[in-house]
């Protein structure tokens, strides 16, 4: 049981959150069970219900038969961008499509509304890019963004060509929405590879 003083000297109870194993919090999110949201992140990382991941944020574990399970990449960004707009891309998404590139960065790239910079949370290091991104990302929207960033991706521009006009005749992206999104994202040299891939394939 806690107990907390209030204005007239009394005591009363304080707040017993229940609290979302796996959940990120931010310390504002704290407020709907006390006062002062700080003393409370404080007092639940001290008991060990919480923990520290810098960036006003804090983490509720969720226990497997293994021990704690450490937040999702996903749960992090949900949690320090406030819920707002973002997608995940960089090598993991490029190699997934089978276009040549094999890269491993140990930073994510994070596309987003709000801001640019590299932050660590959790122990992970996240890119923030302030960028342009499609609502609902599709396999097409990463291949222009593969294109956009082919140096990055430890891959040549002419290799995706050449490996996209292959996966196009076999009916792998859907061409419409691959010259929609370059229309949409694509710069100029990005436009022209994908017409060529395009054309190509036929």
């Amino acid at each position: 049981m806690y107990f907390t003083q209030n204005t007239d000297g009394l005591m009363t109870h304080a707040a017993d959150p229940v609290l979302e194993p796996g959940r990120v919090y931010r310390t504002r999110e704290l407020a709907r069970w006390s006062a002062n949201a700080s003393r409370l992140a404080t007092r639940l990382v001290r008991e060990g219900r919480l923990e520290r991941l810098g960036h006003g944020l804090y983490f509720h574990p969720k226990q497997s038969k293994f021990g704690k399970v450490p937040p999702t990449d996903a749960e992090l960004m949900r949690a320090f961008l406030a819920g707002s707009p973002h997608v995940f891309t960089g090598s993991q998404q490029w190699n997934a499509l089978g276009l040549g590139s094999t890269a491993v960065h140990a930073v994510t790239t994070v596309y987003n509304t709000k801001r640019s910079e590299t932050v660590k949370l959790g122990g992970r290091r996240f890119a923030l890019r302030r960028v342009a991104f499609p609502e609902q990302p599709t396999p097409e929207w990463y291949v222009v963004d593969l294109l956009e960033h082919a140096e990055e991706a430890g891959v040549s521009r002419a290799e995706v060509g050449r490996k996209l006009a292959s996966a196009l005749a076999r009916g792998r992206f859907d061409s419409a929405r691959l010259d929609a999104m370059s229309s949409t994202f694509g710069s100029q040299p990005t436009r022209e590879l994908l017409h060529g891939a395009l054309v190509a394939r036929r």
